[in-house]
C-alpha cells in the first residue's frame, strides 16, 4: 500500500479566505493578512476534501490511498500488491462477499477475486433430508475441503496467497488443503 497523498496543494485556493473575515483592526495589518494566508494554504485541502467527502466513500471515486483505508474498514482480503482497479473492486464487493462467507459460493468468489479464475472445490459434507428416520448421512465421515486452482503457469501463482484466501473464506470448522496445478488445456497441448 502506498503512503498518504494528503497535504498542501500548490496553487489550491480556499473558498473561504480567512483574511477577509478578520475584524477591521486587523484587515489593514500586513502581518495578520500574511499569517492568515498561511492558514488558508493549510486549510484549502481540508475544504476540498469536505466539499467532496461523498466521493471518498465510493470505491470507484476515492483516491488510491483512501481505497486502501476503506479496504480495512470493510474487511476486504487484500495483501497490498493488487493493482488499483482490483482493490477498488474488492472494496466494492466486500459486503456481498461477507454475506456468503463460509459457503462454497463465497469461497469460489473470494478465490476468483484474488486470482481471476474460479477454483475447483471438493468438500466432504452435504445436506439431505429423508422422510424416514435413520437415513444415510450425505458426504464422507471425515470433514475436509480441497481447493485446486488450475492455471497455465503454476509458478506464477503464490500458493501461500491461495492458502491465505481459502483460510479466510472457508467454513471455520473445516480443515483444508490447497493446490496450484497446470490447467487441462495446457496438459493436452
Amino acid at each position: 500500500m502506498s503512503g498518504s497523498a494528503r497535504g498542501t496543494v500548490p496553487g489550491l485556493a480556499t473558498p473561504y479566505p480567512l483574511g477577509a473575515v478578520l475584524p477591521a483592526v486587523y484587515a489593514e495589518d500586513d502581518f495578520g493578512q500574511r499569517f492568515m494566508s498561511g492558514l488558508d494554504v493549510v486549510l484549502a485541502p481540508l475544504f476540498n476534501v469536505l466539499d467532496s467527502l461523498e466521493a471518498y466513500f465510493s470505491p470507484a471515486l476515492a483516491p488510491a490511498d483512501f481505497v486502501d483505508y476503506l479496504a480495512t474498514w470493510v474487511g476486504a482480503e487484500l495483501d497490498g500488491s493488487e493493482p488499483l482497479p482490483l482493490r477498488r473492486h474488492a472494496v466494492a464487493t466486500a459486503v456481498a462477499l461477507h454475506r456468503v462467507r463460509g459457503t462454497r459460493q463465497g469461497l469460489a468468489a473470494a478465490v476468483r477475486l484474488a486470482f481471476g479464475m474460479a477454483p475447483e472445490i471438493t468438500e466432504s459434507g452435504g445436506a439431505s433430508w429423508s422422510a424416514r428416520p435413520l437415513g444415510p448421512f450425505p458426504g464422507v465421515p471425515v470433514a475436509g475441503l480441497h481447493v485446486v486452482l488450475r492455471v497455465d503457469d503454476p509458478s506464477a501463482v503464490d500458493p501461500h496467497r491461495l492458502r491465505a484466501v481459502v483460510a479466510a473464506a472457508r467454513p471455520a470448522h473445516l480443515p483444508f488443503t490447497v493446490a496450484v496445478t497446470s490447467s487441462r488445456t495446457s496438459e493436452g497441448a
